[in-house]
């Protein structure tokens, strides 16, 4: 590989041209070309700043996430200190990727350029594409063409799944979709190339600085890359992350995992400039107070499931509890023959499951997802420094199946069981209310519009998942024509498609979007979302100047 330097602009000084608040723990940072998007996301990435956690370079801004608001105001006046013309050293190499043309909109790409579907493939394949940045999804790259010709808008409507090896054009840039996730691009071909595996020495077969080509094929699509020495094994030849092993730590074995099981802890956090989003447990709080009553660390790996349905039996004498969502409990003996009845523990306390025994989580009567912890932690492999599963790259395991055996971690010496505690949940009969503070695209939306959004309820649709919440209400129209370029999103962004519609981000969130963020939820009631079954409402409030970020930061807003 041959290393190139990203000069900067001859024609412009590479400046911060704006610093808009993306929530109250980060900042969207505006600049004035992709030169000085690339030096700022360098010298944070080099030298990161107290509380630092995520940078994630797109088009035109460098979203950047800290673990406070006092942090991020601290990053703010940083950043507008740092010397942005510094060139940005990047690695290069040429990937070539074979495609085979029929994607669902290739007709409607053809229309929207004045091209026909062969002029559309010529088009495609005829010129050399770079790799701008990352972001999105794992391994999902923004190419930015040589010409502008294939230059469309995203579907109005985004598609609630895309299939893995999608090839799409949105806005300038085209790309290809690593996994099937929701999508907003339009699809012009498909293809073999795996753009993302854990198993090789860089994850991502698209790095920033790579130059790309299409090549068109009729049949079955492959890949070459520059990069020999990082061919994907094939896949029965590749260790499994996603399995428990059973042996000596094997401590609770799956009967039935419910409607969605899976292992969740606090996540991955600082790892979305390569498309990796934080995931971890959606009611971060229920997590956290499970792994105190049963004498973890608040971080440990432990189960989240989706309205109750999960039984587990215990292998080995075992210390649980469980949060979140009020279900009911039921434990029943080893011994099927025996005349010992049932036990019925309470939920937000710590209780003994002794082998052989079973445990029965029931439906959900108040809330939607409840968090069990086991004493000493679930165990197994880490992906990226997480045991975390994110339903939106990939990352992590599977979901929880029957015959799943769970590996427990030893307890920590010296640790004790917690007290009951009270799980806060929202209430079932009422809109629970959000606070937010102005997403950094409010200006997007006219003062009509945004009382609009702050003054309806909003229901909760049965699309809703770990990715986010889809809201139901009247639609909110935006001030402006145009497509705005992605940029990176935060947990708790309220995204607004075209069709009107806000999607309210959560745990498994794209790092980066392109639609324009309304308004984001306070980190404080992130939780709360999280517990919202389909068909209950939500109301947003603006949240009062104590939960908003530092007042030198909001004077920094058009830098």
């Amino acid at each position: 590989m041959t290393p190139i330097q990203q000069q900067a602009s001859k024609a412009t000084h590479a400046e911060v041209t704006g610093i808009r608040p993306a929530g109250n723990r980060a900042i969207l940072v505006e600049l004035s070309s992709l030169d000085a998007v690339l030096s700022l996301q360098a010298q944070l990435t080099a030298h990161p700043q107290p509380g630092q956690i995520d940078v994630i370079a797109a088009a035109a801004t460098v979203l950047v996430t800290a673990e406070s608001s006092q942090a991020i105001g601290a990053l703010a006046a940083h950043v507008r200190g740092l010397d942005l013309d510094a060139p940005a050293e990047i690695q290069s190499a040429l990937v070539t990727i074979d495609v085979v043309y029929d994607g669902e909109d290739l007709d409607e790409v053809a229309s929207l350029t004045g091209l026909g579907r062969e002029a559309v493939v010529a088009a495609h394949t005829g010129q050399l594409w770079t790799a701008a940045f990352a972001g999105f999804a794992p391994g999902f790259a923004y190419l930015t063409g040589e010409n502008p010709s294939l230059e469309v808008p995203r579907r109005r409507s985004p598609r609630t799944a895309v299939p893995a090896g999608a090839v799409a054009l949105g806005g300038a840039y085209s790309a290809v979709y690593p996994r099937q996730s929701p999508g907003g691009w339009q699809l012009i071909g498909r293809t073999d190339a795996v753009m993302w595996d854990l198993g090789r020495e860089n994850p991502a077969l698209i790095r920033p600085g790579d130059n790309v080509r299409f090549n068109a094929v009729r049949a079955q699509a492959t890949v070459t890359a520059g990069r020999q020495a990082e061919t994907r094994q094939p896949a029965e030849d590749q260790p499994s992350e996603e399995e428990f092993p059973a042996g000596e730590g094997a401590g609770l074995i799956v009967r039935k995992p419910g409607l969605q099981a899976t292992i969740q802890d606090l996540g991955r956090p600082g790892f979305a400039s390569l498309g990796v989003s934080s995931a971890g447990a959606m009611d971060r709080g229920a997590l956290r107070r499970a792994n105190r009553l049963v004498g973890n660390r608040e971080g440990a790996a432990g189960i989240e499931l989706l309205f109750g349905g999960l039984e587990l039996e215990a292998l080995t004498d075992q210390v649980l509890a469980v949060t979140g969502a009020e279900v009911p409990l039921e434990i029943t003996p080893a011994s099927k023959g025996g005349t010992t009845p049932a036990r019925h523990p309470e939920c937000d306390a710590p209780f003994a499951l002794l082998a052989g025994e079973m445990l029965k989580v029931g439906n959900a009567t108040r809330g939607l997802r409840s968090y069990l912890a086991v004493r000493g932690g679930i165990g197994g492999p880490e992906a990226l420094g997480s045991r975390s599963t994110d339903t939106m790259s990939g990352v992590g395991p599977n979901l929880l199946e029957a015959g799943t055996v769970l590996p427990v971690e030893p307890a920590n010496p010296g640790s004790v069981v917690g007290h009951p505690e009270v799980s806060p949940l929202p209430e079932s009969d009422q809109a629970t209310v959000l606070r937010v503070v102005p997403g950094p695209r409010q200006d997007w939306f006219s003062c009509e519009t945004l009382q609009d959004f702050l003054k309806q309820e909003w229901t909760v649709t049965p699309q809703s998942n770990r990715i986010g919440l889809r809201l139901k209400g009247q639609s909110l129209s935006r001030s402006r024509d145009g497509e705005l370029s992605s940029e990176g999103t935060v947990r708790g962004a309220v995204q607004v498609p075209p069709e009107g519609q806000p999607v309210l981000f959560l745990s498994d969130h794209p790092v980066t979007g392109g639609y324009p963020v309304i308004a984001v939820v306070v980190h404080a009631d992130l939780d709360k979302a999280a517990q919202l079954p389909p068909g209950t409402t939500v109301r947003f409030a603006a949240a009062p100047p104590s939960a908003a970020l530092p007042e030198t930061l909001k004077e920094s807003s058009h830098a």
